[in-house]
């Protein structure tokens, strides 16, 4: 047992060091390829991967080799991590409780609002800048020509592909209740006056697009919440047995092991013979 939270620390620790090197290869390969819809994940990846690097290699030294000081920064930075993370956790599954999109009447699809969806969410892709990088991401997917055929029959028969609805539905398509008809004289939604039907238009600057990518981000940031959960468990329990091996370590590195009793000699007290005899 006095060994047993140190082998466990120890091999832990060298699983992460080996995962960190594919997760710092995914983010320099991204930031070479900057015509990768993903290229904003760059910068989370690297910044992931030489944490997991730092962090499994200071638990591993100060494990296998008994060196408290690096156990004593691993078990710091795990406890900022488990703190850090839990944050987020919480955060992720407050702004995601929002939103999820309406059916349509006599529709295989749904539609989004943007105004369903939290503020903060609502914020970040109100963001020019944000929104031209996930603009061009949509364009070069090229997922609206897959419906420049579609009949308005299509439209009520057919359903999109369930990865891409969130996009087809909200840019490739003005809202269902628009009315083109030029004798209307009805007030309509914004989006109704911003659908183009040139193939580099289309609805790409619509709330209905904008909502249609954040459905996609709360679907994603509620699944990583889920996970984060179980990531949770497991950090809080290894970092117990964190707490156990920095014990074992201290004890390595002092002159008295564990078992061993630190009273070198006794000496009687000067009355200790008159009382026995």
């Amino acid at each position: 047992m006095y060994r047993l939270s140190n082998t466990v620390i120890g091999c832990l620790n060298l699983a992460a060091l080996l995962a960190s090197i594919p997760i710092i290869g995914a983010g320099l390969w991204m930031a070479r390829n900057s015509t990768s819809c993903e290229s904003f994940l760059q910068t989370p990846l690297l910044v992931l991967g030489f944490i997991v690097l730092v962090i499994s290699l200071a638990g591993f030294i100060g494990a296998c080799f008994h060196v408290a000081w690096a156990l004593w920064v691993y078990l710091v930075v795990m406890l900022f991590i488990i703190a850090a993370l839990m944050a987020l956790t919480v955060f992720g599954f407050v702004v995601t409780s929002q939103g999820g999109g309406a059916g349509v009447p006599g529709r295989a699809y749904r539609e989004y609002r943007l105004q369903d969806y939290s503020p903060w969410l609502r914020k970040r892709v109100q963001d020019p800048d944000y929104w031209r990088a996930v603009r061009g991401c949509i364009l070069g997917s090229r997922t609206c020509a897959k419906l420049a055929a579609w009949t308005p029959l299509d439209y009520a028969q057919r359903d999109m592909s369930p990865v891409q609805e969130w996009m087809q539905s909200g840019c490739c398509k003005p809202p269902t209740a628009c009315d083109y008809n030029m004798a209307t004289t009805v007030a309509q939604e914004q989006d109704c006056y911003k659908w183009n039907n040139a193939a580099e238009l289309l609805c790409y600057e619509c709330e209905s697009c904008k909502a249609g990518v954040l459905e996609e981000i709360r679907r994603d940031w509620h699944k990583m919440s889920v996970l984060n959960v179980v990531v949770l468990v497991a950090l809080i329990a290894l970092y117990c047995v964190g707490c156990c091996a920095f014990r074992n370590t201290q004890r390595a590195e002092s002159d008295y092991p564990y078992g061993v009793n630190r009273m070198s000699k006794i000496r009687p007290r000067w009355d200790y013979y008159w009382y026995v005899s």
